[in-house]
């Protein structure tokens, strides 16, 4: 039997990308700390940190007090070795966030596209007006990834189908890519909120959640073993067309209101409701924040028709309200989807709302965006 050891090289590249991924999760870290950590000595240890050095990947940051001897060098990732991308586009309007290696976010913007028809022309013009505002030059970004509300192709890796973003299909990713650069991934946008879920809110530690999105239209983000489940043609989570009791089949896919569950939960029916129990707000989210406990109920049990749905087929465990009813409905509202969920449900989950600070989609971008960028900075370090 042969056996193919590591080459030098190999471990060298090896032991590089653990430092900096150590860095980055606790860093800065002394020379001597980044070697109990990793296990290599305090040579390997400096001989990696100045290699490491020398490629601009890694900075003196600062010193730490010791005993009697010479304070040691505190070593942290270098912010500005690369940047990301981040995107969410809205029938009207084009979000972008731009953080640097570390995740820092160094600008987020909100822009109306001049040429909503044109969607490289947009997300290019876009992008520029972002790297222009934070200072740097978009030879600088390693990675893009724009969310959508479309169904995305898991093979090709475009918009399959979206009603409210028609421009939006077949060839704008290669497009998207011979004009930024390879490292375009579009992604359905409430897939990436269940990245920043797990990565920073409410599913931190839960590797089998989803997250149930409540606003104008009405989604599903599916994480399971801690990868995203989208389906076979990327179609896994679109809830809105979820069959209920009490209302019609769909019978025009194409209409973005003729889902049964979107009827019973979207807009129109939660302030039709609202007009019903006398819930005062200007906005759904307002009368949802505003609303009694019977009102807040009877959306209580619209959404854990759907919730439980989920839960008898997936048993996910956790269940994230998210989305701008789920947020206005906060815990009061998660409180009484999971008392409803019970009623109706053996599997019985927990739903809490969601934890996520800021755009939740551009999170989960960045999130997205950060893993590709980091494996082309960090896997090629020798």
């Amino acid at each position: 039997m042969s056996r193919n050891p590591g080459t030098p090289r190999l471990l060298r590249r090896l032991n590089d990308r653990a430092a900096l991924e150590l860095l980055l999760a606790d860093g800065p870290l002394t020379r001597a700390e980044l070697g109990e950590r990793t296990g290599l000595s305090k040579v390997t240890a400096g001989q990696l940190l100045a290699r490491l050095e020398e490629r601009g990947l890694v900075e003196v940051a600062g010193e730490r007090a010791g005993g009697r001897g010479p304070h040691a060098a505190l070593y942290a990732v270098v912010p500005s070795s690369a940047y990301v991308a981040a995107l969410e586009v809205l029938p009207d309007s084009l979000k972008v966030g731009v953080a640097d290696i570390t995740g820092k976010i160094v600008i987020e913007i909100t822009l109306n596209p001049t040429d909503g028809k044109d969607p490289v022309k947009a997300v290019h013009a876009a992008v520029q007006r972002a790297c222009d505002a934070a200072g740097i030059v978009m030879s600088q970004l390693r990675a893009f990834v724009i969310g959508t509300r479309g169904v995305v192709d898991p093979d090709t890796g475009d918009v399959r189908w979206s009603i409210d973003l028609p421009s939006w299909h077949f060839g704008v990713l290669a497009s998207l890519r011979s004009t930024l650069g390879a490292s375009v991934t579009i992604e359905n946008d409430v897939n990436l909120v269940a990245l920043a879920e797990h990565r920073y809110g409410a599913a931190v530690g839960h590797d089998d959640f989803v997250i149930m999105w409540a606003g104008v239209g009405q989604g599903l983000g599916v994480m399971l073993g801690g990868r995203l489940h989208r389906g076979i043609t990327g179609g896994a989570g679109e809830i809105g067309w979820l069959p209920v009791p009490g209302e019609p089949l769909p019978s025009d896919v194409t209409h973005p209101q003729s889902g049964s569950f979107q009827r019973l939960v979207g807009h129109d029916a939660l302030r039709g409701l609202a007009g019903t129990y006398g819930t005062i707000g200007s906005t759904v989210p307002d009368q949802v924040r505003n609303g009694g406990d019977a009102y807040l109920e009877e959306v209580a049990a619209r959404l854990a028709l759907g919730a439980a749905a989920v839960a008898v087929v997936l048993d996910p465990g956790l269940i994230v309200l998210s989305g701008e009813i789920g947020r206005a409905g906060g815990d009061r509202l998660a409180a009484k989807v999971q008392e409803a969920v019970a009623r109706v449900c053996p599997s019985q989950p927990r739903v809490v709302t969601t934890r996520v600070a800021g755009n939740p989609v551009l999170r989960g971008a960045l999130v997205a965006a950060l893993e590709q960028a980091r494996e082309q900075v960090f896997s090629d370090t020798v």
